[in-house]
């Protein structure tokens, strides 16, 4: 993955695009946030109106994959799930593109040669979202509990209405070729890679059987509370859909969970309770919670070994990559081999 092109998206430059692509006047006010995968700007229209620009990383996604993802989004509105949809430019497409011509090599990846001063036309695809703030909910009650599993339900009689073919699927498989992709870019230190490869190897073939038969579907994806927002007067409302893929539906149920599924037996009682009036759910598939977990912190250290390059990400995670690094990440993961039976 390319992780310095983000060097050419100045703020003038994603303002321009910005105000071209959906006809708008800006006052000028730009506000980055936090984001190391994609590049996310607050800017503002001369009427007042706020909104968040989405730039998204060259690279990552396909155009189609995108295009499911914002598809997931509409989906979930008119299904009267509370979600912040893209807007449409005048000809009805939430999907833009920005081409930037650049002269020279921007160093994108270790090896580029740097007397290479070919003229290039990088492009981003970039979407525009309006403003929508929220304060964090954090349930207490069975009662929070029960809304936040209703929500997941709501979500998913959506996301039961098409399929995501572009998107990843999260299965068994899908762990192995990221553990694959961490050993053959070099990412896992020389003294850690045997053992790390031997721990996700065995483990992953260990509950592969489990997930034979189960149901997929268009899923969320990363549906943790830090992705809920409560909106005084109007509910909760689902955020972030970066990670929509195909997966068991109760990877969106694990991950509101405080703490492992059997320290957490009446939270998810109450989530299934809320979900349940939306939709069935395979109880048998809580199963799966433990090797999903498993998982995700597979998923996670790819994500990061892919913007491992970015200047952002190195300034926040100096030491990531480190011999120390990987010992504790083994770790974990020992652990969670351990949780799962």
């Amino acid at each position: 993955m390319q992780t310095r092109l983000f060097d050419l998206l100045t703020p003038q430059v994603a303002v321009q695009a910005l105000e071209q692509s959906f006809s708008l006047t800006l006052d000028g006010t730009v506000s980055p946030y936090p984001s190391y995968i994609n590049r996310v700007y607050g800017v503002r229209t001369d009427d007042g109106e706020e909104l968040i620009a989405k730039f998204y990383r060259p690279g990552r996604w396909r155009w189609e994959a995108l295009l499911e993802e914002h598809r997931f989004i509409e989906d979930c509105a008119r299904g009267d799930v509370p979600v912040v949809a893209p807007i449409a430019d005048s000809d009805g497409d939430t999907l833009q593109e920005l081409e930037v011509e650049t002269t020279g090599n921007p160093g994108d990846n270790p090896g580029d040669d740097p007397a290479d001063t070919r003229t290039r036309c990088e492009t981003f695809a970039f979407a525009l979202f309006p403003k929508r703030g929220g304060r964090n909910f954090d349930a207490e009650s069975d009662e929070q509990w029960f809304r936040l599993g209703a929500l997941a339900g709501r979500c998913h009689l959506a996301g039961g209405t098409r399929t995501a073919p572009n998107r990843p699927v999260l299965a068994p498989s899908t762990a192995a070729g990221y553990v694959a992709e961490l050993i053959e870019d070099g990412v896992v230190h020389p003294d850690c890679r045997e053992e790390f490869e031997e721990l996700c190897g065995t483990t992953i073939e260990a509950f592969a059987p489990m997930f034979d038969g189960v149901r997929y579907q268009r899923v969320h994806g990363d549906c943790h509370r830090g992705n809920i927002l409560e909106r005084p007067g109007e509910g909760l409302l689902l955020i972030d859909f970066d990670d929509t893929m195909s997966a068991p539906p109760v990877q969106d149920i694990w991950l509101l969970l405080p703490d492992h599924a059997e320290n957490c037996r009446r939270e998810l009682t109450m989530l299934l309770e809320g979900y349940e009036q939306f939709l069935p759910f395979d109880h048998a598939t809580t199963a799966l919670i433990e090797p999903l977990r498993f998982m995700r912190i597979i998923y996670f250290l790819t994500w990061q070994a892919r913007q491992r390059h970015d200047y952002w990400f190195q300034n926040a995670h100096p030491d990531w990559g480190s011999k120390a690094f990987w010992i504790t990440e083994i770790e974990d993961l020992r652990s969670q081999a351990g949780a799962v039976g």
